[in-house]
C-alpha cells in the first residue's frame, strides 16, 4: 500500500530525512517513532504531498506522490499534530466544508457526516463552535475530517495529544478497529501507545531508520519491562534474590522510599512470576508489583547507544 525508497529531504546543508526505505502492507498499523526533529513528521508530510522530497521515491496505493499528488490525496486521510480546524465554524459546518473539499457527492454528504460524528464520538457537540471546544474534542474533530471521505490510508501525527485517559483508550480502540479497513501510520513518542495499537514499529533517528520491528518481537529484540516493587521489609537478601532471577537485568532502589525497588527485566509472564516468587520466598511482605511505563525516550536512547557502540 505504501512504498518508500531512498527518500531524502534536505534543508540547505541539513539532512532531515536521510535515504530511508520502508513499506507498509494493506491493513497494517505502523507505529512511527522518533524524538522531536528525528524526521518522522517530515516523512509524513512528504507522503501526504504537503512537501516535496530532495530525492528518492514514494508511492501510496500505486500512485507516485510526486507525479500524481491529487490521486494520492484522494487515498489519504491526514491528522497533523495540530488539528486543521477553523475555530469560528460549528463542528457540523466544518465537516460540511471538508466534505465539499473532498468532493463528496451531495446525496452522500449527510450520511458520511453522521457516520464520522458517531465514530469519533462528537455527535453531542455537532452544533457547537470549534473554538469553544476542549483540546480533546478538537482532536476528535480533526480525526473526523481525516476519516470523512473513507480513505484507504490514514496518517496520524500524535493523535492522542490532549486526550484524557478515557479518550486515549477510545482512540486506541478506534484505530485498532480500522485494521481490516485501512492502512494506518501512527506517529507518537510513547512506546506503550504503539505497543497497545500497532502491528509494527519503525524508529527513526537523525533522519535515518535505526530499527524496524514487529510488536510481537519486541520481547526478544531488546525491549524490557520495568516493574516497581513495594515491600514491607527491604534488605540485601531481597535485592540479591531478585538479581538472581533469570531474565532480570537490574535491580535499583526507587528514588522515593526505602522499601521500593525498580526491577528491569525481560518482558515475559514467566519472568514476572519468578520475580514475585523471589520476593515471597524472602518473606519480605510483598505489597505491590506494578509496571512502570516505558517511554520511547528511554527505549530509544538504549537502542541508539547500542547502534553507536556507546557504553
Amino acid at each position: 500500500m505504501i512504498e518508500v525508497r531512498d527518500l531524502t529531504k534536505k534543508y540547505g546543508d541539513r539532512v532531515a530525512v536521510d535515504s530511508i526505505s520502508f513499506s507498509v502492507k494493506q491493513g497494517e498499523i505502523l507505529g512511527f517513532l522518533g524524538q522531536n526533529g528525528a524526521g518522522k513528521t517530515t516523512t509524513m508530510k512528504i507522503l501526504t504531498c504537503f512537501m516535496s522530497a530532495s530525492s528518492g521515491t514514494a508511492s501510496v496505493a500505486g500512485f507516485d506522490v510526486f507525479e500524481h499528488p491529487f490521486e494520492v490525496k484522494k487515498k489519504i486521510g491526514y491528522l497533523p499534530e495540530t488539528p486543521p480546524v477553523y475555530p469560528e465554524l460549528l463542528v457540523e459546518e466544518y465537516l460540511s466544508f471538508v466534505s465539499d473539499l473532498r468532493g463528496i457527492p451531495r446525496d452522500q454528504k449527510r450520511k458520511k457526516m453522521d457516520a464520522v460524528l458517531e465514530r469519533c464520538q462528537i455527535g453531542d457537540v455537532r452544533g457547537r463552535l470549534i473554538g469553544n471546544l476542549s483540546k480533546g474534542y478538537k482532536q476528535r474533530v480533526g480525526l473526523a475530517q481525516a476519516l470523512i471521505h473513507d480513505p484507504e490510508v490514514l496518517i496520524l501525527d500524535e493523535p492522542t495529544v490532549g486526550l484524557d485517559p478515557k479518550q486515549v483508550s477510545e482512540a486506541r480502540n478506534l484505530i485498532k478497529a480500522m485494521r481490516s479497513e485501512r492502512t494506518v501510520i501512527y506517529s507518537t513518542h510513547i512506546l506503550s501507545e504503539v505497543a497497545a495499537t500497532c502491528d509494527r514499529i519503525i524508529i527513526i533517528d537523525r533522519g535515518k531508520i535505526v530499527a524496524q520491528e514487529a510488536i510481537t518481537s519486541l520481547g526478544v529484540t531488546g525491549a524490557t519491562t520495568k516493574t516497581e516493587i513495594v515491600v514491607q521489609r527491604m534488605d540485601d537478601a531481597v535485592v540479591n534474590a531478585l538479581k538472581g532471577v533469570r531474565g532480570v537485568k537490574s535491580v535499583q532502589p526507587f528514588e522515593n522510599g526505602n522499601k521500593r525497588l525498580i526491577v528491569e527485566s525481560e518482558s515475559s509472564e514467566a519472568v514476572m512470576s519468578d520475580i514475585s516468587q523471589a520476593v515471597v520466598g524472602q518473606k519480605a511482605g510483598l505489597i505491590r508489583m506494578s509496571p512502570v511505563q516505558l517511554a520511547l525516550e528511554e527505549y530509544y536512547l538504549d537502542l541508539i547507544r547500542g547502534k553507536r557502540g556507546e557504553v
